[in-house]
């Protein structure tokens, strides 16, 4: 048992806490910002595919961590948890900073998207890093009985550094023009991360070594190679595997439905502005994120697999129903309109992107409805020369539709957000805890930070766009079935079908982990 005192213990948590929320909110900024980014360093024209090509980007960034895991967690393993996560750190905040000054697409053309994906992939070998330091320092300070509840506060880092990327966008639109956010201000949340990183550092550099691992190291017990004892011996292995498949893969996709692609769904499928958006977002992971400590405290007292089990569980048979009943309050079809409050303008105006002095011709139609609801449908012709632009035989139109939801189903909205974070915090707050224990003292950190970093980056962090994609292919399938004059869409429900990829690779993980895992929790200097 760790000999540390309850104050000093405090201290310890806080010190790793504010250091890795940070780098969470480093590396989420750029989501919480993909509709606007997807315009700044991507080819305009096709607004879909920008978009898609955001959200590969932010993807990468993910798909990365488990090299980071490895490079970074063999570092710890040699020379200590404390200077490792103070590189992470200063590699997280520098290439932040960097995305907020990188050109646009228009100024400096392919090197915007190029130099983006770089410091996208800087940004997850950082956090691949970051998490298992951090969990593991806090682990090894924690007496055996605590360790779910202390190391739960790290859990409850990732959604605070999404929630802080939220309120500062939030801060920044409402402080600027929508122009000059446009123009200017969107930088803002990257580059004002540098500050928090700086104080983070002052923190950070006066914190002492795990006293378990500092005992390893002076006995001279360190692993000379913990890439090899991690993955070539049969045993540990093993563990590291059931971690992934058992434990961390589920873990991750519902944690990024439950948040991110919640906000995506929300946004981009709902069409609810994003202000609303935001506003859910934070009101739901709010509510939701004392939750990550409740759970954490419970799997001291109950242990720790079930309550992951049951958390994997409970998403699995819900997300359909939750998704569905979500999309409701955004239909239209579903609402009772105030026929004498439309409206419907037709304009012509200049088309500020061709530079040959085209025009738009711009139809706008908003509706009000009974609920509160407005809707409002803006559809762009861009004209050349008095000629419609055409591709494949069909004029090219711009349709953008934005729903304005009533407070009622804002707060609806807010309740089915938080119940997919209770979900998220079943299966998130005691996995620190449990994965630490897995895996002994010399290699713990590169054991431990692989399974994580593939399960949260791979699997959990390819969720968005694979999840976008499912809903693209359907609607298409969906369009193409009205264009052959076919009455019964071969999709019922295309909004639904992203959701397929984190309900079968849950369902996947769940089996796996309730067949093989052991309920049994274990010391962390077994």
């Amino acid at each position: 048992m760790s000999s540390t005192k309850k104050s000093s213990m405090f201290s310890i948590i806080g010190a790793s806490s504010v250091g890795t929320m940070i780098e969470w909110y480093d590396f989420y900024i750029f989501g919480s910002l993909a509709t606007i980014i997807s315009t700044k360093f991507f080819p305009a024209g096709n607004e879909t595919l920008s978009y898609l090509s955001t959200l590969a980007t932010f993807a990468a960034g993910f798909i990365v961590r488990p090299f980071g895991a490895l490079f970074f967690g063999r570092l710890g393993d040699l020379i200590g948890r404390k200077y490792t996560f103070m590189v992470t750190l200063l590699l997280m905040g520098g290439a932040t900073f960097l995305i907020g000054l990188i050109p646009s697409y228009e100024t400096i053309g392919m090197l915007a998207p190029i130099g983006v994906l770089l410091l996208r992939l800087l940004q997850g070998l950082a956090l691949g890093g970051e998490y298992g330091g951090a969990a593991t320092y806090v682990a090894e300070h924690s007496p055996d009985n605590e360790r779910g509840y202390m190391t739960s506060w790290i859990q409850i880092t990732a959604t605070a550094g999404l929630i802080i990327s939220l309120i500062v966008i939030a801060i920044t639109k409402a402080s600027l023009s929508k122009e000059a956010f446009d123009d200017y201000g969107w930088r803002i949340p990257f580059l004002a991360s540098i500050i928090m990183v700086g104080v983070s550092y002052l923190i950070r550099r006066n914190m002492h070594e795990s006293p378990l691992f500092a005992k390893v190291k002076s006995e001279g017990k360190t692993s000379a190679n913990p890439l090899k004892e991690s993955f070539g011996n049969k045993l540990n292995f093993k563990f590291v595997l059931l971690a992934l498949l058992g434990v961390t893969m589920g873990q991750g996709v519902v944690w990024y439905t439950g948040q991110f692609y919640a906000m995506s769904f929300i946004e981009k499928v709902m069409n609810v502005p994003k202000e609303q958006v935001d506003s859910i977002l934070i009101w739901g992971l709010c509510l939701g994120t004392p939750f990550f400590v409740l759970f954490g405290w419970l799997s001291d007292k109950i242990g720790r697999k079930w309550i992951m089990m049951a958390g994997m569980l409970v998403a699995i048979l819900s997300y359909r129903t939750i998704y569905s009943n979500m999309y409701d309050r955004a239909d239209i079809k579903l609402k009772t309109e105030i026929v004498d409050k439309a409206t419907s303008i037709a304009e012509i105006k200049e088309n500020a992107k061709n530079k040959n002095g085209g025009m738009d011709s711009v139809y706008t139609v908003t509706k009000a409805f009974e609920d509160g609801t407005t809707y409002k449908e803006v559809k762009t012709v861009t004209l050349n020369n008095g000629a419609v632009d055409m591709k494949d035989g069909k004029a090219i139109v711009d349709v953008k539709k934005t729903v304005t939801i009533s407070d009622s189903d804002k707060w609806f909205l807010v309740l089915m957000v938080f119940i997919q974070m209770l979900f998220v915090t079943m299966v998130y707050g005691p996995v620190a805890a449990f994965l630490v224990e897995m895996f002994p003292v010399k290699i713990r950190y590169t054991s431990m930070s692989l399974p994580y970093h593939i399960g949260n980056g791979i699997f959990g962090g390819l969720l968005p766009a694979i999840a976008t994609f499912l809903v693209t292919n359907a609607k298409g399938l969906n369009d193409k079935a009205k264009e052959a004059g076919l009455e019964i869409m071969p999709v019922e429900k295309p909004y639904l079908e992203g959701l397929w990829y984190p309900i079968i690779i849950a369902g996947i993980c769940f089996v796996i982990g309730t067949i093989y895992l052991d309920s049994k929790d274990n010391k962390v200097n077994d």
